[in-house]
């Protein structure tokens, strides 16, 4: 086992100015505690809580109740896990001594756990905040960002085609060589199809020329072109194909 750490401690808090050491050196101890958890997720919750000695002597909120509660008790049980990565981390916090001024300290521990972070997928932390006369908030080490949730499809249209529209003005398509994200087809082959930005259409039971789909390529190979016709209807027609078929969309 990798604890060479253990040994440089000592020398490390000794570069500390006395009145300085005390909340230093009790977080530190603190994190040399942690140890003994098997799970590197808890240790580093543990590590977090194991700086409040610190926060407290900054006059900054306390750090959350779970990481206090491990700090305050460490669980053993289990192989350590990262157990070289754990060493480095503390032996990167134990040199934060030679920082000047506690606060100038704590983001120095704070910034020693970046490699644990790293290994287990989390973001990069903030540094600790200043005190302040208004209570600041705990440490909490921040997750991983969400990508931003997809638009939905654009709101249902309306044919502005009139009864003898596609006759005298070729209409403006409102879908044009989209591919499909997927379809369905029934027993008589009438279809069902999503396409890529969400909109649901359905061909129409009342289709004049009733022609059951017999797609054979993914959907994705395959391209819808949507037009206004006449009587406020719409048509569609699929690139490769020279079919034209009535539909209607129903999201």
């Amino acid at each position: 086992m990798r604890h060479i750490w253990w040994l440089l401690v000592p020398a490390f808090l000794g570069l500390a100015a006395p009145a300085q050491a005390r909340p230093r050196d009790d977080a530190l101890s603190g994190a040399i505690r942690c140890a003994a958890i098997g799970d590197s997720r808890q240790w580093l919750d543990c590590y977090y809580g194991a700086a409040q000695p610190v926060r407290a002597a900054l006059g900054m909120a306390p750090a959350l109740a779970a990481q206090l509660k491990l700090a305050a008790s460490p669980p053993s049980g289990g192989q350590p896990r990262d157990e070289a990565l754990r060493d480095d981390v503390v032996s990167a916090a134990a040199g934060c001594a030679r920082v000047t001024g506690d606060r100038g300290w704590l983001d120095c521990y704070y910034a020693a756990a970046m490699p644990m972070r790293t290994q287990l997928g989390l973001s990069a932390p903030q540094t600790a905040a200043r005190p302040a006369p208004a209570p600041q908030p705990a440490f909490v080490p921040m997750p991983p960002a969400r990508a931003p949730a997809p638009a939905g499809p654009p709101p249902m249209p309306r044919s502005t085609g009139g009864i003898f529209n596609g006759i005298f003005n070729t209409p403006r398509p409102i879908v044009r060589n989209m591919p499909m994200q997927s379809f369905v087809l029934d027993s008589k082959g009438a279809f069902t199809i999503t396409l890529a930005d969400g909109q649901v259409w359905e061909q129409k039971a009342e289709d004049e020329v009733y022609h059951p789909a017999r797609w054979r390529k993914a959907a994705s190979g395959l391209l819808v072109t949507i037009s206004p016709d006449a009587m406020h209807t719409f048509i569609m027609t699929v690139s490769g194909e020279g079919r034209i078929y009535r539909v209607r969309r129903i999201h």
